[in-house]
């Protein structure tokens, strides 16, 4: 049976009083919608922690920088919800534009330090969406605990931080990466790629796991990163924006793994920005 669709915050207040009334625990899967195995590993694993389970969809526009890739975004509703129906979720939370940003809305979440790198420094602004976006639905659903996967590193510890230094009182709970047979980190983006580029995508993941296999070896990452750029634009991609080894709790960069780190990369492929990184 698909999950009831809530579109206000108002019918979703209701819904969840009545849990937290009755002692449950809730939990939460915030998405954008065209949801993948990734997605549903989750749900799987809110279910199994939470009482009641809550998935939200929404395309935050405040976390583009670029209008097209916006405007590209794949939307899949229905598909979703279908998706949704052998999980038994409580309630699928889409709510439109303006129960998220009223007319009136004039307030930004900013984390800083972790949103100056990575990605953050090649999308001006999208973390600060990504803050305020989740801000936003933690306060909507008052979930106990959130799930999100660690494909999404920088954006799992900028939430992390984000709750803690705000006091929002929800355990953001990380998730493993699901991968494709090939490798291929799953996103909704790979639904953008052509048949053709599909098949070089699973290159940036090759790429991170020579690396990692080097750093063992002693060499340095900076070294090693040149090589394996050199690689991954000889596959068929046409930007590599980072490829970096950076330490896993200030995202700070490293040459060695000489603490707990990941290997993190985004490069562009037909158009299509591909994101990656793997435990070091």
């Amino acid at each position: 049976m698909t999950p009831p669709i809530i579109r206000t915050k108002a019918e979703l207040r209701a819904q969840v009083d009545g849990w937290r009334r009755a002692g449950e625990v809730v939990g939460v899967v915030p998405t954008m919608g065209a949801l993948h195995d990734g997605h549903l590993s989750l749900v799987a694993a809110a279910k199994a922690a939470c009482d009641r389970v809550i998935v939200t969809i929404f395309v935050n526009p405040k976390q583009f920088n670029n209008p097209s890739d916006l405007d590209n975004y794949p939307r899949t509703e229905e598909d979703d919800a279908r998706k949704l129906a052998r999980f038994e979720v409580d309630a699928l939370y889409v709510p439109g534009v303006d129960q998220i940003y009223p007319e009136v809305f004039a307030t930004t979440v900013s984390v800083a330090g972790l949103t100056d790198v990575l990605c953050g420094a090649h999308r001006p602004g999208h973390f600060d969406g990504v803050a305020t976006v989740v801000t936003k639905l933690f306060t909507q659903t008052r979930a106990d605990k959130a799930f999100f996967g660690e494909k999404d590193f920088q954006q799992l510890q900028v939430v992390r931080r984000m709750s803690a230094d705000l006091d929002l009182d929800v355990e953001v709970v990380g998730c493993p990466t699901i991968r494709e047979m090939d490798g291929l980190a799953m996103s909704s983006r790979n639904l953008l790629l052509s048949d053709r580029s599909r098949v070089k995508a699973p290159a940036l993941h090759q790429a991170l796991e020579d690396m990692a296999e080097g750093l063992r070896g002693g060499a340095s990452a900076s070294a090693l990163a040149q090589e394996a750029r050199a690689r991954i634009l000889s596959a068929g991609f046409t930007e590599v924006e980072y490829l970096d080894l950076r330490a896993n709790d200030d995202l700070s960069l490293l040459e060695q793994p000489d603490r707990p780190a990941r290997l993190l990369v985004a490069a562009w492929l037909a158009g299509v920005r591909l994101i990656d990184n793997i435990a070091v």
